[in-house]
């Protein structure tokens, strides 16, 4: 099948369906239910769902082979640092910040990867954290610009978050080269489960109730269902393509989180989103692109 932005587009609408519903869900149940445990289940629900998926492969576990477990560890505790501060963050500060903070991860790869991928430090790469750093001042204002403006405990976590998921993606782009993606899930499921044992001190609680139960589930689904459709989505175009339909992700959970919750449409984030924003595009755009056969 031969990629198709129009594909991709598509792709793009689940993830951000997806995104969407993993925020929600996790802004309702984290209300009721610590942290840890929300990473316990979403962990044993994942789990479940990549053994069915491979029952029912012609490949069956021979995807989940691997000689780089050491490798998975690394991963995962960075993907559970910053899972476990961005679904604290979700109950503590405007989604729409959440979002536009969680941007900054790729400016964190730009730092982090000359060092520990080796990969050389570019103008483009430095253009890209100047004008995060400036995006990121726009969204949390941290000197007070504006009424009722804070940069607390919420934001700090928000842009741990992004730091966790920066290594995540370093990890990843490693481990890519040798192992599929269903392996790679598997392992998430697999480790994290015991991380957030650890965290919650032993096996968390069921849901207290039907409706919290459900919001747990969905953050699970969300969470799976939002990684499977971006993968597709770079699939089927280039990183050019689909980082623009990645964007949308800010003003669709700004306007969602409007109507569920009634937060405000700040538009100071959605410039400092914007900034962020610009400065991962401009870099995507410098990349290198392979050539083509023959030349």
């Amino acid at each position: 099948m031969q990629p198709s932005p129009a594909r991709a587009a598509l792709w793009m609408a689940g993830a951000l369906t997806s995104f969407s519903v993993m925020a929600i869900s996790g802004r309702e149940a984290g209300q009721v239910m610590p942290t840890a445990d929300l990473l316990v289940w979403r962990s044993v629900i994942g789990a479940a769902i990549v053994c069915v998926l491979l029952a029912f492969s012609a490949q069956g576990t021979a995807q989940i082979r691997t000689k780089r477990l050491p490798q998975h560890l690394v991963r995962n505790v960075f993907h559970f640092f910053g899972q476990y501060c961005w679904y604290y963050a979700v109950t503590l500060i405007p989604l729409a910040q959440l979002f536009a903070l969680e941007f900054t991860s790729p400016i964190w790869v730009a730092l982090l990867a000359p060092l520990l991928l080796g990969e050389r430090f570019t103008v483009w790469k430095a253009v890209t954290i100047v004008l995060g750093f400036i995006g990121v001042l726009l969204v949390v204002r941290p000197f007070g610009a504006g009424a009722g403006v804070t940069f607390g405990e919420g934001q700090v976590l928000a842009l741990l978050s992004a730091v966790g998921f920066a290594g995540n993606m370093i990890a990843t782009k490693r481990l890519s080269a040798t192992d599929s993606s269903l392996c790679v899930i598997f392992y998430m499921t697999v480790m994290q489960a015991p991380m957030g044992l650890l965290m919650s001190g032993g096996l968390p609680l069921v849901p207290p109730n039907a409706w919290i139960g459900f919001w747990t589930v969905a953050l699970a689904l969300g969470g799976l269902s939002a990684h499977f459709c971006l993968a597709q989505a770079f699939r089927q175009a280039d990183a050019t393509i689909v980082a623009p339909m990645d964007f949308i992700r800010l003003p669709v959970i700004a306007i969602m989180a409007m109507l569920v919750y009634g937060e405000a449409l700040d538009p100071y984030v959605f410039a400092g989103g914007a900034l962020i924003f610009f400065g991962n595009y401009l870099n995507i755009r410098a990349r290198p692109r392979p050539a083509a056969a023959g030349e």
